[in-house]
């Protein structure tokens, strides 16, 4: 649809000429893949397939179980006490690679540590799963075993930067007040919420967008809020981002958290995992009176008691959650500041697409048989830890 000539428009609204985001490959044609390691006088390499059977990519299946022995417990042999008897008794044999296609099943031994890491065969090099986060997972330990741990967070990127961008312009709009007043069936909630909400909306143009991250999903989100609306990009990570990187987004990177916060007008947790909780009584002192805050990565990262009290006394304006301190519990005082349109609560559904769900399998074999056949893993995260 053609641009109405009578619309003005800031001379920074970008056109085409805007960056088009690299895509995962799963989504482009079928790259080639690594020759055959497997003859027929040399045994196959044995994969345990934990979790429901592939869905997506039957074809780049068909390259990976011609090149393993792929061994799928059943339902009933997961459950963490069957599960355990199992690898003491080497039901499965020796096997070289764990392999998790689906975030929904696969997980039902429960976390990966050190009860279940110590009864691998030693024989084990590669563990790839589903999902962007690896908390369910101790990787040190996997790492210290000489064991690559891979996540699948970069076939979630572009479906949860989707998800942030939809969650950061609602606490700017109000939308959970909006929608809730259009569908309460109340005339007055309605007319109030028309009335008053103008008041308290922005447009996302020229506010502080801070990123706690900028990984894969925090460039995308990056990439979106500053071509697509405007937004001034600051970030803060462990490591400062290359220098095309930060030119690319406009980006200012902040070398604290504290520094990060205080600079920023909404902040977007997009951190894959970590080691105790970023937002806190003491980090949310840090942001600007009526700031407002975005959680897309993990609930644990977030303190929910000091989050709500934060709400309460002001400090900040609007929330949007999508993931939470003890799924699937949502706060009780969160649910009533949601019903009073200050914080839009999803279901952990930021990554859930079927696009996601397919890259997920086809990241997953791409890892296992990139280090099976003796290369380099593609999105290993305990590298690290790796035992030399």
């Amino acid at each position: 649809m053609a641009e109405p000539t009578n619309t003005p428009v800031p001379a920074s609204t970008p056109r085409s000429t805007s960056p088009v985001l690299p895509q995962f490959p799963a989504h482009q044609a079928l790259l080639p893949l690594s020759p055959l390691r497997a003859s027929r006088s040399e045994p196959k390499l044995r994969v345990l397939h934990i979790g429901d059977p592939i869905r997506y990519n039957p074809q780049t299946y068909s390259h990976f179980s011609a090149q393993f022995d792929v061994v799928r417990p059943e339902a009933s042999e997961r459950g963490r006490a069957e599960f355990i008897q199992a690898l003491k008794e080497k039901r499965w044999g020796e096997f070289h690679a764990i392999f998790r296609p689906f975030w929904g099943s696969g997980g039902e031994m429960g976390r990966w540590d050190a009860e279940l890491i110590d009864l691998l065969p030693p024989t084990v090099k590669v563990f790839a799963s589903a999902g962007a986060g690896f908390d369910w997972a101790d990787t040190e330990l996997l790492g210290k075993r000489g064991i690559v741990y891979c996540n699948s967070g970069l076939a979630a990127a572009e479906a949860v930067a989707d998800f942030a961008v939809a969650m950061i312009i609602s606490t700017f709009r109000h939308l959970p007040w909006c929608m809730a007043s259009a569908t309460s069936g109340d005339a007055a909630e309605f007319q109030t919420c028309h009335d008053q909400a103008t008041a308290q909306s922005h447009n996302l143009r020229g506010h502080v967008l801070g990123l706690i991250a900028l990984g894969n999903v925090g460039q995308q989100i990056a990439a979106r809020c500053y071509h697509g609306f405007g937004m001034n990009i600051h970030y803060h990570d462990i490591e400062r981002k290359a220098e095309d990187v930060e030119r690319g987004l406009n980006a200012t990177y902040h070398p604290t958290m504290e520094s990060l916060i205080r600079a920023s007008d909404c902040v977007v947790l997009c951190a894959p995992a970590g080691h105790g909780s970023f937002i806190h009584a003491d980090s949310l002192r840090w942001f600007r009176p009526g700031a407002r805050f975005v959680n897309v990565a993990r609930g644990i990262l977030v303190e929910d008691d000091a989050l709500v009290d934060a709400l309460e006394r002001n400090q900040l304006s609007t929330v949007a959650l999508d993931v939470h301190e003890n799924e699937p519990n949502v706060h009780e005082r969160l649910r009533y500041f949601a019903s009073q349109g200050r914080a839009m609560l999803t279901c952990h559904n930021a990554g859930g697409t079927v696009e996601t769900h397919r890259g997920f399998e086809e990241l997953s074999m791409r890892n296992i048989m990139a280090v099976l056949n003796g290369g380099q893993a593609i999105t290993p995260v305990n590298m690290q830890h790796l035992r030399k």
